[in-house]
């Protein structure tokens, strides 16, 4: 099978193209290398090619048996940074990368979607059938994209709906803003695990290696299977409210305590999400946030860490972005202006 991942240089994908190579798929990737510079540790090979999704052609793609599209901005913050920049990212780029694959008669598009398409929920297990609820422009951008893929579905081309969970874990291409990276990052540095909440919200959460393995379970599925179907990515264990994450992490950090931030209140984003359907298709996550946070740890030991590293703008995703469209690297349409310095 020959498959374009686009967001190969990312948290994700760089994981995600590492497996799927090891299960002997011919992969190319596709990454603005928008985070060239942004390693932890080992430093990741550049992209197969170097480009924007807004830009790909059908005749880019004649060759290609699937899409896995996890390019975009990529969390509530970096959304917020301009709606209408999101919106033509994350939901039009989404669409005319889509129709272009089918026009390029690739079979499979398996599209990063994402748990926060349920937002504030009152309680409860919820199903890939249940009402979402999108409260930031991210997540409206994930649903519509959904939306707007569906209807592109035919006997040839098979759009699929990946709603991952909230991730965590060691990555080259490490994130910081993220609950139980940052949760670690607080406490190996100074001790505190420092919540910025009240810990009460609930998050679905999933290893970053768990997540690029659901991808991999659904690009080996029978089409039958995945067709047009949206799948929660996580585990029922994974579920579990911040304030007990924190417990983790200052079990696991010797030495660490929890502290609020001054600010800290109750964050309306809250939902428990059911995984049951993804793993009929014989997926089962491996990683527990125990072990990520104990795999951070060590990482950080390793490495090293600060607070001017996980709170600055090479690890901060928002704060890098609006640091290079500062510096006109990129435009404010995130577009190249000039060659990145590495």
């Amino acid at each position: 099978m020959r498959v374009l991942v686009t967001g190969s240089q990312g948290y994700v994908g760089v994981n995600l193209v590492h497996m799927l190579r090891f299960a002997g798929m011919e992969v190319v990737g596709l990454d603005s290398d928008l985070y060239r510079g942004c390693n932890y540790g080992r430093v990741p090979p550049g992209p197969d090619w170097l480009g924007d999704i807004r830009t790909v052609t059908a005749r880019d793609l004649a060759g290609f048996d699937a899409v896995v599209h996890l390019a975009g901005l990529s969390n509530d913050p970096l959304g917020d940074i301009d709606p209408s920049l999101t919106d033509a990212i994350n939901r039009k780029g989404t669409v005319a990368l889509a129709k272009a694959a089918r026009e390029a008669g690739v079979t499979r598009f398996l599209f990063s979607s994402s748990c926060s398409n349920y937002g504030a929920s009152a309680g409860g297990w919820l199903t890939e059938t249940c009402p979402v609820n999108p409260i930031t422009p991210y997540a409206v951008s994930k649903l519509q994209s959904e939306r707007e893929l569906t209807p592109l579905a035919t006997d040839n081309f098979s759009p699929v709906f990946l709603r991952s969970g909230t991730a965590f874990g060691y990555s080259p291409r490490l994130r910081f803003d993220l609950v139980v990276n940052n949760l670690t990052a607080w406490a190996v540095a100074t001790g505190d695990v420092r919540l910025k909440s009240d810990g009460s919200a609930w998050r679905p959460l999933v290893h970053v290696s768990d997540m690029a393995q659901a991808f991999l379970t659904v690009l080996k599925a029978p089409r039958e299977k995945v067709h047009c179907e949206a799948f929660n990515v996580g585990s029922a264990a994974g579920n579990m409210q911040i304030r007990d994450v924190a417990k983790i992490v200052a079990e696991e950090v010797p030495g660490a305590k929890i502290t609020f931030a001054s600010d800290a209140c109750a964050d309306e984003r809250t939902y428990r999400v059911a995984t049951a359907k993804l793993e009929t298709l014989g997926y089962a996550a491996q990683i527990s946030v125990r072990d990520g946070v104990r795999e951070l740890h060590q990482a950080f030991l390793n490495h090293g860490v600060d607070v001017a590293d996980f709170e600055g703008t090479r690890y901060q995703r928002v704060r890098h972005v609006l640091s290079l469209m500062q510096d006109r690297v990129f435009g404010t349409d995130l577009m190249p202006i000039r060659e990145a310095a590495a």
